[in-house]
């Protein structure tokens, strides 16, 4: 068996280090996926803290364009009001935004945020809260004018920032409220001044577009929640199927060590076996075939005979074995040559 060597037979013997660091490492992600999945750590949210990230994320990126979109409003109030009175609105309203922007810079900076996520959702809150009442103060600057047009603008100001406040806060009920609450009592009070057919209408709308905007957020939210609910179960199922990729590979490193130490057997003991049985079917034969004299019981010939047949056989038997180890190790290589077909089927008989 000179195919089996002993760098084969060690490589596939001992422990595996490396397999055995994977294969916990990997129990360790299993089981904090689970923990995730089926353990809220006394919260109703068990993801409130992705939640919040997300929030955090989209404060951040938004911030410049609400600052932009700030500014023009100021600017284009300045029709109606005073200049000054817009412009320290507008400076007021900039305070206000940074407020928010200012605090999820901190929260995605904080290596302890998760512990502290209460602290943080109130913040959250009340600078949306305070964001929407700066906002909301836009409407009382503008009941001082007395141009038709003043109202619509207001208006359609309140329903976009509504819009804006809803889809940036989302992910944080709390902080959705706190922030359509003030815009929709300001709307509300725009109607109170002029109580026409028209302007009640366009209260209505705006009224109804703000409850519209607390059921996408809502819609939102649960789409967010689910979301990442999706992605915890898909990272499980993920570390679960390297668990058993990683459980399969050892079970064929073991496998493979076993064939080995088989195959390793096989070579000691044919090598043990064929040295006697030379010697069997060497001295068997020189006693069959009386090469030192006749035997002086007949009887003992047949028995030489029926010696060197089963050695013989034993020996074929050894071949065969052997041969079956070069076909596990790829090594064999088939020999063809022309066989007596009537021979063969007697031997099976």
């Amino acid at each position: 068996m000179s195919e089996i060597t002993a760098e084969m037979i060690e490589r596939g013997r001992g422990a595996a280090p490396d397999a055995a660091a994977v294969r916990r490492r990997q129990a360790v992600k299993i089981r904090d996926a689970r923990q995730r999945l089926t353990s809220a750590g006394g919260a109703a949210n068990p993801f409130e803290f992705e939640m919040i990230s997300i929030y955090a994320a989209s404060r951040r990126s938004a911030t410049p364009a609400m600052a932009a979109l700030v500014l023009a409003i100021s600017a284009a109030s300045a029709l109606w009001i005073p200049l000054d009175a817009a412009m320290m609105w507008g400076a007021l309203l900039c305070v206000a935004i940074s407020i928010p922007y200012a605090f999820a810079i901190n929260f995605l900076n904080d290596d302890n945020a998760r512990a502290a996520i209460g602290t943080w959702r109130r913040k959250f809150a009340l600078a949306e809260a305070i964001q929407g009442t700066i906002w909301a103060m836009i409407v009382p600057l503008m009941l001082q004018s007395s141009a038709p047009h003043a109202q619509t603008f207001v208006l359609s100001v309140l329903l976009l920032v509504a819009a804006m406040s809803a889809m940036l806060s989302a992910t944080i009920p709390s902080a959705v409220y706190g922030s359509l609450a003030p815009i929709t009592l300001a709307i509300i009070g725009l109607a109170i001044p002029s109580a026409g057919y028209h302007t009640l209408t366009l209260t209505m709308l705006a009224v109804c577009a703000q409850l519209y905007f607390i059921l996408l957020a809502n819609r939102l939210y649960s789409n967010s929640l689910d979301s990442l609910s999706f992605r915890k179960e898909k990272d499980a199922l993920i570390g679960e199927l390297e668990q058993a990729k990683a459980n399969s590979d050892e079970a064929r490193r073991r496998a493979e060590e076993a064939n080995l130490a088989k195959s390793r057997f096989l070579a000691t003991m044919s090598h043990e076996l064929r040295t006697p049985l030379n010697a069997i079917l060497g001295f068997s034969e020189v006693m069959r075939n009386e090469l030192f004299g006749a035997h002086s019981v007949p009887v003992y010939k047949e028995y030489a005979t029926d010696i060197h047949s089963s050695g013989q056989h034993l020996l074929m038997l050894i071949n065969e074995i052997l041969d079956l180890s070069r076909v596990e190790a790829g090594r064999y290589e088939l020999k063809e040559e022309s066989v007596s077909l009537p021979h063969v089927v007697e031997d099976c008989q």
